[in-house]
């Protein structure tokens, strides 16, 4: 730990109403999100609980030391808590009146929850009789106990919390009530007990000796047994599963650590003029400029994210009897926070018998289309600059903008409606389970994943579905905030779902319908709405508030922007998006479909005439394709590259007529059809190679078969020339791949040369076409300054790139042992997803040792790092001139390349 961070830090005030707090908002890396920021809001002044902080640097000190605590921290964390019992005038566990405290997780990055929290901290079987003293409320003191058992027995021992609903559903049934509200307090001290039995039953004696009393486990009546045991289960759920997943999904480093909030409690449970709610300080799906939020009437917090009551919108709560006060004051600190942070705020609070209490703030979640109209607005109100609004927009959020929306011509069967959680359309088949999501996508099924409410161990499953619907919860529940922050659309409280898991069956309330798992409905994230059956979607556009923040993005960046794009549809959506050029057209997607006949037929014929003709239609084709591709892109930049993989890749599969001969020899085929698959077959394998993607592709190709490089540039050169007549501006560039010596490009440039002089004067138009070279081998970047000789530009394949460095397999190691391989920080992340360090220099060294050999040298990316907003801040700090991704990425990359150099302005 370094040495100027101490394990622990104070909050709040003391007993004198004197301000003792230690730490600042700018202090997360320290005591984590929630911590800094309570310990901001109390330097406000704002109605904080008092309480303390156990520092992340103390939990990756825990962590690291095989979950042991390390030496002298429990004795300062005493230290604190006899602190913070001495602020408030009370001890935790007290039987005459007793502090209950909360135990909290708190990571420096947002990881709504991911980890752990308990509640009620200090509540036993003679301290719950003081509280009934002290607070003449014998149904609020049995339900806080009920509530701590359930909570320390779940995320402290692990036990499953169907144990204890199914107990409580019993004892409704018993009562003949519906609701947890309607159970008295005798009906909570009973299940007080049932808790404890099923603590005991369920807990194991070896695992947990110090919970042994009398040779049975026994639920901990010791307040310092249950506050270390739940401080270790709030930093042991650093590395829980659902936590590991999500630091995984949004690129969170795991050494960071939690940290660890003992706070005093407040109770939103005490009747009707006690609340408890969250909230945003505008709509954290629309960013519209109001109070956004739920709150529940005596509850406490955990009741209001797990959906497990129906909310109330927070624009009620001032007009609630007995809470308009504290409504109020509510939205007086709502302004207040927006105003200091100068963002959209989260808020959780608590009302305590009419009084508000500040349980957390920081900065709220929010979709991408309430990202980038909150950070528009607040620049015309004044509040933030165009730097800081760019800076504001995560580039990965803009895929939520980037794909279908329900068309508004669509025919929708609306079966039910809920809240309109989180933007989007969704259409898939109905499943049950996150297992069943997982199991879908992983067989290429589109899925809805339907639920009562969803829970942090769904995340697998919701991040493999299309989007979600719940039939509880509100706008901030779990189900509602994590599928903002990944994207995914959502509609959550739909009543009119009547959910059988067991079944596998959802009833929709007041119709006939019940849909099985495997039916296909869909879902508006916009408007809550669930209809039935697919719906048409519909491409989105690049308007309003995308379109002005990118224009603003456009005013910084270094970066030019290009596209990789095969056809004239995904040029002209490239241009929409706001490409700058092609970066890479691969011209062997030209060849399939019907085409790919020709292209056999030139492979497979040894007859000149046939290959003749094949090579004619071939250049009938691509002219075609260029053509329209130049047109699209008329007076900007677009790189052919030539013909690039192996041939092999354009013949019939040899297992798959390995299997048809044998199917023929047993159906008794005549010799003659035989002898002809035969053959086939045996000319197919002469073209298997041991490696192919090392073997006879890129360059290679083009000098063993030099009539096709020929044929390419020539309809390269032929569409410019009748695009050049015709009054455009066609600019085409040529891509020579995949060489490693100087030797291959000037062979090959030379060849383009000639042919090119051979259409100008055929056509009678000057083509100035520059030629170039990918470059996608180590020893290309490192021989660099000889082969830009030849070269007008360079494009780094840093797919191949990768693959040749690393010497993996793109094709088989995702599926292999690269997942292995990240579980066991091996590699940090998927070097195929984001340009690895290594790879970047020998890119830097292709740059540096290029321009050497050239000054003029042109320089991008055309791989689809290209499109990773980390790898485009890589390239814009290695001096690229652009980078190159397919089309739906082009926003991103164009505002990631914007905020790589505000930072560098910085």
């Amino acid at each position: 730990m370094a040495e100027d961070v101490k394990r622990v830090y104070a909050f709040g005030k003391d007993a004198q109403g004197n301000n003792v707090t230690e730490g600042n908002k700018d202090m997360k890396g320290v005591l984590g999100g929630k911590g800094a920021n309570l310990a901001e809001m109390a330097v406000l002044g704002l109605p904080v609980p008092p309480g303390f902080t156990i520092t992340c640097q103390t939990c990756m000190e825990y962590a690291n030391a095989g979950n042991t605590w390390p030496e002298g921290a429990l004795d300062t964390i005493q230290e604190y808590r006899l602190d913070l019992e001495r602020r408030i005038g009370k001890k935790i566990g007290d039987p005459t009146d007793p502090l209950l405290v909360s135990v909290r997780s708190g990571a420096p990055l947002s990881m709504p929850g991911m980890m752990d929290t308990v509640l009620n901290l200090g509540l036993n079987d003679r301290s719950v009789h003081g509280l009934i003293e002290k607070t003449r409320n014998p149904r609020f003191s049995w339900d806080s106990y009920r509530r701590f058992i359930q909570m320390f027995s779940n995320v402290v021992m692990g036990l499953e919390g169907d144990l204890f609903e199914n107990a409580i559903t019993a004892k409704k049934l018993e009562r003949g009530i519906r609701n947890d509200t309607d159970l008295t307090a005798d009906d909570l001290q009973a299940l007080v007990e049932t808790f404890k039995g099923i603590f005991s039953a369920n807990v194991s004696a070896e695992a947990h000796p110090e919970l042994v009393v009398d040779g049975a486990v026994a639920f901990p009546q010791d307040p310092d047994t249950q506050l270390r045991l739940a401080m270790e289960a709030v930093f042991g759920s650093w590395n829980n599963p659902r936590a590991t997943l999500y630091r995984k999904q949004n690129k969170i480093a795991d050494d960071l650590g939690t940290a660890v909030n003992v706070q005093a409690m407040v109770f939103g449970n005490k009747g009707e003029t006690s609340a408890t709610g969250v909230a945003f300080t505008r709509d954290a799906a629309t960013g519209k400029k109001e109070f956004y939020g739920d709150y529940l009437v005596n509850a406490q917090g955990e009741d209001v994210v797990a959906g497990i009551r129906n909310t109330s919108p927070i624009a009620e709560l001032k007009h609630t009897p007995g809470l308009e006060e504290a409504g109020e004051e509510l939205e007086r600190i709502f302004d207040l926070l927006e105003d200091h942070y100068r963002d959209m705020m989260d808020i959780e609070f608590t009302i305590e018998e009419g009084r508000l209490w500040m349980l957390q703030t920081r900065v709220g979640k929010r979709t991408a289309a309430a990202a980038l109209r909150i950070a528009i607005e607040m620049v015309h109100e004044g509040m933030i600059d165009k730097k800081t609004a760019v800076m504001r927009v995560a580039p990965e959020q803009l895929d939520q903008l980037l794909h279908p929306q329900i068309s508004k011509t669509a025919v929708k069967n609306v079966i039910a409606r809920g809240l309109n959680a989180s933007p989007g359309a969704a259409v898939g088949e109905v499943v049950f389970s996150a297992d069943a999501a997982v199991a879908a996508a992983e067989e290429g099924r589109k899925t809805v994943l339907v639920r009562w409410e969803t829970t942090p161990d769904d995340l697998a499953g919701m991040i493999a579905a299309e989007g979600i619907l719940t039939s509880h919860g509100g706008k901030t529940s779990h189900a509602a905030v994590i599928a903002r922050g990944m994207g995914a659309p959502c509609v959550c409280g739909v009543e009119a779902l009547k959910i059988d898991a067991a079944k596998k069956e959802v009833a929709v309330a007041g119709t006939d319908i019940v849909l099985h798992e495997g039916d296909v409905i869909s879902i508006d994230g916009l408007t809550g709405e669930v209809m039935l059956g697919a719906v048409e979607l519909v491409e989105p556009e690049m308007s309003g508030d995308l379109g002005t923040l990118l224009e603003w993005a456009d005013e910084y960046r270094r970066l030019g922007i290009r596209a990789n794009a095969d056809n004239p549809a995904d040029a002209q959506l490239s241009r929409e998006f706001g490409a700058e050029g092609i970066g890479l057209d691969r011209t062997e997607h030209m060849f399939l479909g019907d085409r790919k006949q020709i292209i056999q037929s030139f492979i497979l014929n040894e007859d000149e005439d046939v290959r003749t003709k094949a090579v004619e239609a071939l250049f009938e084709a691509q002219s075609g394709d260029f053509y329209g591709m130049f047109k699209a892109m008329d007076g900007l930049p677009v790189i052919v590259r030539l013909l690039d993989p192996p041939l092999h890749e354009f013949l019939d599969n040899a297992r798959a007529l390995d299997v048809q001969i044998a199917k023929l020899e047993a159906a008794g085929a005549d010799e003659a059809t035989l002898a002809e698959k035969r053959a086939l077959m045996d000319k197919i394998d002469g073209f298997a190679e041991q490696n192919p993607m090392l073997g006879l592709r890129g360059c290679r190709l083009a000098i063993v078969y030099p009539v096709l490089p020929r044929m390419q540039v020539r309809a390269i050169a032929t569409a410019m020339a009748k695009l050049v007549k015709e009054g455009f501006d066609p600019k085409p560039e040529i891509m020579i791949p995949l060489v490693a010596t100087v030797n291959e490009l000037a062979k090959l440039r030379a060849v383009a040369e000639e042919v090119i002089a051979e259409v100008e004067a055929a056509e009678g138009v000057s083509l100035k076409i520059p030629i170039g070279t990918m470059i996608e081998l180590p020893r290309a970047a490192v021989t660099a300054d000889e082969i830009a000789t030849q070269a007008d530009f360079f494009s780094f394949g840093t797919n191949d790139l990768t693959q040749t460095t690393f010497g993996f397999s793109r094709d088989d190691v995702e599926a292999e042992f690269v997942p292995q391989y990240l579980s066991e920080k091996l590699l940090p992340y998927n070097p195929f997803a984001t340009v690895d360090p290594g790879v970047a220099k020998l890119v830097e060294m292709g740059v540096t040792f290029g321009h050497e050999g050239n000054p003029d040298l042109v320089c991008g990316v055309c791989g689809e790092h290209g499109g990773d907003p980390d790898s485009v801040k890589t390239f814009h700090a290695l001096g690229l001139d652009y980078v190159s991704c397919s089309p739906y990425r082009v926003p991103l990359a164009r505002l990631a390349a914007a905020q790589a150099a505000i930072a560098d302005m910085e």
